[in-house]
């Protein structure tokens, strides 16, 4: 039996030498000099080590055999094979047997290698690759460096199977480890079954976005529906999609997306949408004209121009006939991409310049309107100056500055007659000094304001008005530490401490110098007001002790458990408004417990007094809560509630539950208690929406049904790469994830 040796040779192999190192093996000994010694300390730091059941040096070959069990380390790269022969002068190496290369981006495995420590490059036969989160098997793979990759005749896919479910088999694959994939000459095979041929194929590692996205289905304005969407990318600073439809009501659609890094002048992304739509579910009785021309513009821009100035524009141009002919409830974002409609329904056009000083900044916008069927405001330029609080000089006080002109047009949506449109010139400054100051146990800022504006458009022409407030914030801290040490019901209780924190700010505006009946539009007033705000917070924390899942440490860490705020305003003797005398506005109550790691409670409620005619005046008009429960990963369940008096009452549920490693459920609920408002539904179940998934290895696969009150049935398949989440071909009609404790219409 041979006994494995554990042999360590320290070989001067690095780029910097070109030397032979004399191994010590047995009946040869070679004499070791001060020279030799010298150098051995300069390549300590960087050897390669080889370990293996027998290791030999050849003098004459100036090469060093392995046999058996070897292992190579060199630099970040580890080696591993049944034989390897390295010649000490080129760093030349001939692998064999069970060969695999492992370095921090990937590994390659393969029955024989050929490869060079000092560049790194080499070429393995019979290979098979896994760069995350992909894997593949080729003739051969060569090594260009540690960031390129190229495998020859082979295939990849992300199933880790040895028949993989889906593989796409390639002449050429260009791997860039962390960055991008590239593969020429494709053909897909699901199982062993080719379905589609693709020239050439780019995917990057980055995002997790596919290249042909199909999704077909059916709504109940356009009727059966099939949308899709090919991305490209001609270079690292230019790519996007392109986009065609078909709308069974409606027609073809199509259009492009681009985003691009000029990497001089910015970045941004620019979006065409265009249709004719042919309406065919109206009657050309009641709609004589069914045929729409609908599209949009939309480019948005970001330069970073230098350190301390960028540059921030975005253009919005929407053309739509169908909105012109009947009516303002038509509209093509609405239509076409509802989720932009929700996040924006009038988007706006503008440029904004912004610079830093040392001490300041100053902001220049340009809004203009490029929709006319949109009331909205122009600024043509808007100038802001702002300084923060800074301190004099070597004194106690601060000042703050905050100065704009505006030359300011409010465009009223067409048919309305140009003569409605509100246009004004405004110059004004505020200059605010502080003094922050600490009284007994408070913090104590006392302030004075003054306003001064300069208006181009008053009654009898130019006007001038001032206005003045001053004020003060007055908070402090009181706080008790209780020894309380406890595990009852498992809260895990190392000591509670509670903070409560008052705050109180007076202020007091004076009215504008420029009466009221002077002002044409464009003036603040002359009507003065004063008020306190005041606000009470109740925090309780406690220290908790946890096992960190990496080190396995113990650690300490504090933990909020309870915060509590109630804040209300105190009208000191309004002049305006349905209420005389001081009096208190809304109260607001805002409430979060964190008793446990796995439950959270967020409530918050409205206590209405800002109008004594209302029907809700002195009473709880709004309250709102949202319970959670995590159980662990994909193991979630949730409960919340809409609570409107004068409105609607809703109640709503959700749960998330991994039922084995492959199969996963979700449910969502929105039960309508009551709703106040006239001809809606009083009481039901609004929604429904269940969803069961499947892990299928390397892809997941959900199947959902979803049942809105007045919409109808929805059912939907998702299929997705577990390499890339979302790359989803799907059947889908769902625009809002619901969410407990949301609304959702």
């Amino acid at each position: 039996m041979i006994m494995r040796i554990y042999l360590s040779i320290i070989l001067a192999l690095t780029c910097l030498f070109n030397i032979s190192l004399a191994a010590e093996v047995p009946g040869n000994k070679t004499a070791v000099g001060p020279e030799t010694e010298e150098i051995e300390k300069k390549t300590v730091d960087r050897p390669i080590v080889v370990n293996g059941d027998t290791v030999e040096y050849s003098s004459d070959n100036k090469e060093v055999t392995a046999k058996g069990k070897v292992d190579i380390t060199y630099k970040d790269v580890k080696l591993s094979c049944d034989q390897i022969t390295v010649n000490t002068l080129t760093k030349d190496g001939l692998a064999e047997g069970h060969v695999r290369i492992d370095e921090e981006r990937g590994s390659v495995e393969g029955s024989k290698m050929l490869y060079n420590f000092n560049t790194k490059q080499g070429t393995v036969y019979n290979a098979t690759f896994r760069f995350n989160p992909y894997y593949g098997r080729t003739r051969k793979v060569l090594k260009i460096s540690d960031l390129e990759y190229v495998g020859l005749n082979g295939y990849f896919t992300t199933c880790s199977f040895d028949r993989p479910h889906y593989r796409i088999k390639s002449k050429k694959i260009n791997i860039f480890p962390d960055d991008k994939i590239q593969t020429y000459k494709n053909i897909f095979f699901l199982h062993n079954a080719p379905l589609a041929y693709l020239s050439k194929y780019s995917q990057s590692l980055k995002e997790p976005l596919m290249h042909v996205q199909v999704v077909p289905g059916h709504g109940k304005k356009e009727g059966y529906f099939l949308l899709s969407a090919w991305r490209y990318q001609f270079s690292d600073n230019f790519s996007g999609r392109i986009y065609a439809d078909y709308r069974q009501k409606w027609g073809n659609a199509q259009g492009f997306g681009a985003n691009y890094n000029t990497q001089i002048f910015g970045k941004g992304d620019l979006k065409f949408y265009y249709t004719q739509q042919r309406d065919s579910s109206l009657s050309e009785k009641d709609y004589p004209v069914r045929k729409f021309e609908r599209y949009f513009i939309r480019d948005r821009h970001y330069w970073n121009i230098d350190d301390r100035t960028n540059f921030i524009s975005e253009y919005y141009k929407i053309v739509d006939s169908r909105r012109a002919i009947y009516g303002t409830d038509n509209n093509i974002l609405k239509d076409y991409f509802p989720r932009e409609y929700e996040k924006d329904t009038q988007p706006l056009s503008y440029a904004l310049l912004h610079h830093n000083f040392n001490y300041s900044s100053v902001d220049v916008l340009m809004q203009k309107r490029t929709n006319r069927w949109y009331t909205q405001e122009e600024k043509l330029p808007e100038i802001k100056y702002s300084l923060p609080s800074r301190q004099i000089g070597e004194s106690w006080v601060y000042f703050q500055d905050d100065s704009s002109f505006i030359s300011y047009n409010n465009k009223n949506a067409v048919p309305s007659d140009s003569w409605n449109d509100t246009s004004y010139n405004k110059l004004s400054t505020t200059n605010r000094f502080s003094l922050p100051s600490r009284v007994f146990i408070f913090a104590f800022t006392p302030f004075i304001s003054e306003q001064w504006a300069l208006n181009d458009k008053g009654i009898y022409g130019n006007t001038y008005e001032t206005m003045f407030s001053t004020g003060t914030d007055l908070s402090t801290k009181f706080y008790r530490v209780f020894d309380v040490n406890t595990n009852l019901w498992n809260l895990n209780i190392n000591g509670l401490r509670h903070i409560i924190t008052p705050t109180a700010s007076y202020s007091y505006n004076h009215g504008s110098t420029m009466p009221t009946s002077k002002l044409r539009f464009g003036g603040g007033g002359d009507t003065s007001s004063s008020s306190i705000a005041l606000e009470l917070s109740n925090k309780l924390q406690t220290r908790r002790t946890k096992v960190d899942k990496k080190s396995a440490a113990t650690v300490v860490k504090g933990e909020d458990i309870a915060n509590f705020k109630i804040n209300s305003n105190y009208l000191l003797k309004p002049e305006s408004g349905v209420k005389r005398g001081s009096n208190f506005s809304d109260v607001i109550f805002d409430l979060e417990l964190r008793p446990y790691s796995w439950l959270s409670l967020d409530a918050d409620s409205t206590y209405y007094r800002s109008d004594r005619s209302s029907p809700n005046y002195n009473k709880l008009s709004i309250f709102n809560y949202d319970i959670g429960f995590n159980f662990g990963v994909e193991r979630t369940i949730g409960f919340g509630q809409r609570f409107n008096r004068k409105g609607s009452n809703e109640f709503t549920s959700s749960a998330e539950w991994r039922l084995t490693p492959k199969w996963k459920f979700k449910v969502y609920e929105r039960y309508q208690l009551y709703d106040s408002a006239p001809y809606e539904r009083k009481a039901g179940l609004r929604e429904q929406e269940y969803t069961i998934s499947r892990d299928l290895h390397c892809w997941l696969f959900e199947f959902t049904y979803n049942v809105r009150v007045g919409e109808g049935a929805t059912v939907w398949f998702v299929f997705k790469l577990k390499a890339f989440p979302e790359m989803a071909i799907n059947f889908d009609q769902s625009y809002n994830k619901p969410k407990a404790g949301s609304q959702s219409y």
